[in-house]
């Protein structure tokens, strides 16, 4: 409904502009009135019918009206026309603006939705598309490329629903005035349409080199922001921001360009719309002075005829500024489209199955997986039984968290398959799925809210009782009671207002509340200090109790316990059994308990 209101204000402020131009004509007449004109008897025109003849009755009926004032009395004609005009004008600015008013919510209502349709997509897209993509780049797609993209529907509105018609409605008046001298303008204006496509072609080239070195600048940013700590450490600040000043002129030099090219169509289009209006006329003076018996043009209708010409040129000149505006969000269209075209790894089948509960075991038979091309898990076997605990050891880069990330599906096996109760998990729905895992990883990813919101992230209907009994199992109760606002404090972006221990006691008691069916635990302890580790691992044991626990270890003392650990080394499993059964094999597993002083 929005944009048919803008195209309905945007004809009516075309049929406004061309009627503000063309009662100029009526002024002249009074102005500059022929003596043949004086002396010629007025005759009431007289509709016959038809389609072709409305128009030229209505052109007619006008003249007699306007003829019959100027005889009667000249300055009441005058007074009329001048009055007609500013009415004429205030109406088509009226129009416009009404157009304006509409087409803002129209455009930002298409960023908005534009921008909701890649976030959506984002969190949805699989973990290894950002292994591959920079996040920075992802943000600039969602900010400058989506940007371009608001232009383009101003843009769009104007090239096909304003700028057509004004042409035409300019093209009827001037082919009624002239039809050759319109013909022989016409002949002159693809000229300057050529020139301006090559322009565009060109535009679009830049624009995506400049929309491209958006997502490295910005990513850029995000790095140095993030890391700021690690780079005030290493005394790297002259080094991030040379690099950033490096990316930032290079983005200032594609962006000019990119300006430069853009801003040279309408100033060139203006330049040959003139030199074609030089031309006609000279070419519309000569049929006048020469008394060409084939036009129809006198004195006043000619400068009528140039007035409304020069009104054609602003909407010719209107679609190659639209065109230069298009071409340049086409890249960013790409960019966009690049995202929400991206391939959907992990889709849920249809019909797919619910599951409510876990009951006995999850599988993971002969199971490899690779990223790209190398495996990076070669027939990975084992079983997790219900109530049972099993961790994986290993080098740094064994497979262990690729494992933990195969259960939720945030990837998918290359060989093999994992299935719970029997069933492959792809065949369950993936929110079903996830709902039966809880996780906790080494790094506390909390969110720019309240204590209370982020231990309810995820299940919003918790009540602050739950929500407190979750905290006291997770050992966090205590402290949170003792900040300034209890449970209702922000914890600020990362969760960076509390400690690491405080931290990661927020995601166990988050892992509580959704009370899953089993557990992962990534490295959970292993970034604490000793007394944080012991806080921790006392909350890790009351949430795992009676728990389907998989367990990724790097500090062994952790998992000591454990009813059966796999020792994986390049994607292999080299050696399973219990903490003592592998002690007595004095393999890998020993090893590694020797290294860390592990009572033996």
């Amino acid at each position: 409904m929005t944009a048919i209101l803008v195209i309905i204000f945007n004809i009516l402020f075309v049929i406004f502009n061309l009627l503000s131009m063309v009662l100029f004509i009526p002024f002249l007449q009074i102005i500059f009135p022929d003596s043949q004109e004086k002396a010629v008897a007025l005759v009431k025109p007289v509709y016959e019918g038809g389609f072709t003849e409305f128009f030229t009755y209505c052109s007619q009926s006008y003249h007699y009206f306007m003829q019959s004032m100027v005889q009667n009395d000249p300055k009441e004609a005058l007074l009329f026309v001048v009055v007609t005009v500013f009415i004429a004008f205030l109406l088509k600015n009226i129009f416009r603006y009404g157009a304006i008013w509409h087409q803002s919510q129209l455009r930002m209502a298409v960023v908005r939705d534009v921008r909701e349709s890649i976030f959506n997509k984002a969190m949805i897209l699989p973990l290894s598309f950002y292994t591959e993509e920079k996040k920075g780049d992802l943000m600039a797609r969602m900010q400058s490329d989506v940007g371009e993209i608001e232009i383009a529907v101003v843009a769009m509105l104007e090239l096909f629903f304003r700028e057509p018609f004004a042409i035409v409605i300019n093209l009827i008046a001037l082919i009624y005035w002239s039809p050759q001298l319109t013909f022989f303008s016409l002949l002159l204006l693809p000229v300057s349409a050529f020139i301006i496509s090559r322009i565009g072609k060109s535009l679009k080239r830049t624009a995506k080199e400049g929309q491209e070195q958006m997502g490295v600048l910005f990513s850029t940013i995000e790095e140095g922001i993030t890391g700021i700590r690690i780079i005030k450490a290493f005394n790297a600040i002259p080094t991030m921001i040379a690099t950033f000043k490096k990316q930032n002129l290079r983005h200032q030099q594609l962006i000019t360009k990119a300006f430069r090219k853009r801003d040279l169509s309408p100033p060139l289009n203006e330049t040959l719309g003139v030199l074609v209006m030089i031309i006609i006329v000279w070419y519309g003076g000569t049929l006048i002075l020469n008394g060409d018996a084939t036009s129809t043009l006198n004195g006043k209708t000619f400068i009528g005829f140039i007035i409304v010409f020069s009104q054609l040129l602003r909407p010719i000149q209107g679609i190659a500024t639209a065109m230069g505006n298009l071409n340049k969000s086409k890249a960013s269209q790409d960019r966009i489209n690049a995202i929400l075209d991206a391939e959907e790894i992990i889709v849920q089948k249809e019909n797919a199955k619910e599951i409510h509960q876990f009951q006995h075991e999850v599988i993971y038979n002969h199971v490899s997986f690779k990223y790209k091309d190398e495996y990076v898990l070669k027939n990975i076997y084992f079983e997790l039984k219900k109530g049972k605990k099993i961790a994986l050891v290993g080098e740094s880069g064994s497979g262990k968290s690729t494992i933990s990330d195969l259960l939720p599906r945030f990837y998918d096996v290359s060989e093999g398959e994992i299935t719970m109760d029997g069933t492959p998990i792809k065949d369950f729905k993936i929110h079903d799925l996830r709902a039966q895992i809880g996780i906790v990883t080494q790094e506390s990813i909390l969110f720019n809210a309240t204590i209370k919101e982020n231990i309810a992230f995820g299940s919003p209907e918790a009540s602050d009782e739950a929500i407190e009994k979750a905290a006291r199992i997770a050992n966090a109760h205590q402290f949170i009671v003792n900040l300034e606002h209890g449970y209702d404090t922000n914890i600020g972006e990362r969760g960076n207002k509390l400690s690491g221990g405080q931290k990661q006691r927020i995601s166990i008691a988050r892992a509580v509340l959704k009370n899953p069916s089993i557990l992962i635990l990534d490295e959970a302890t292993s970034a604490l200090d000793t007394e944080s580790e012991k806080l921790v691992q006392e909350s890790l044991e009351k949430l795992m109790n009676d728990r389907t626990s998989l367990i990724i270890a790097h500090r062994l003392s952790t998992i000591i316990h454990a009813d059966e650990i796999l020792v994986l080394s390049k994607g292999e499993i080299v050696e399973r059994g219990t903490h003592s059964e592998l002690i007595t094999k004095k393999g890998m597993y020993y090893n590694l308990c020797s290294l860390q002083g592990i009572h033996i």
